[in-house]
């Protein structure tokens, strides 16, 4: 599932975690070890997301002295199936699927951490 995305920050108390929980949700893979300023990442805990798989570079990082913060849309295929994978995976539905479908349905969950990321899509 290939999703197109604008840059993005994923940034949480357990960034491991969360890059394993998108990596499964989306097919992400990370790069970790960059140098990433302390008021983003704790040292060593940033990765960024292949652009070749999410469209533009994006990245998670944090670590336990971080608050959660993110907001972005991902563009999916179907917004509703992308709604329920997140659910599976342990997040929480918090609208959607909503809109017009063949033009634009939009939806959110939370993840595991409680970011609120949103989707959209032509269903």
């Amino acid at each position: 599932m290939a999703n197109q995305v604008v840059h993005f920050e994923i940034i949480g108390t357990s960034p491991e975690g969360l890059r394993e929980y998108y990596g499964e949700l989306f097919g992400w893979t990370f790069a970790v070890g960059d140098t990433v300023s302390a008021a983003v990442s704790e040292a060593g805990q940033y990765g960024f997301v292949e652009a070749s798989v999410a469209g533009l570079n994006g990245g998670v990082g944090g670590g336990a002295s971080l608050a959660a913060k993110v907001l972005f849309y991902v563009g999916v295929d179907d917004v509703g199936a992308a709604l329920e994978q997140a659910e599976r995976l342990g997040g929480r539905r918090v609208f959607g699927p909503d809109g017009v479908p063949g033009k634009l349905v939009v939806g959110q969950f939370t993840d595991p951490e409680g970011n609120l990321i949103g989707v959209a899509g032509p269903r």
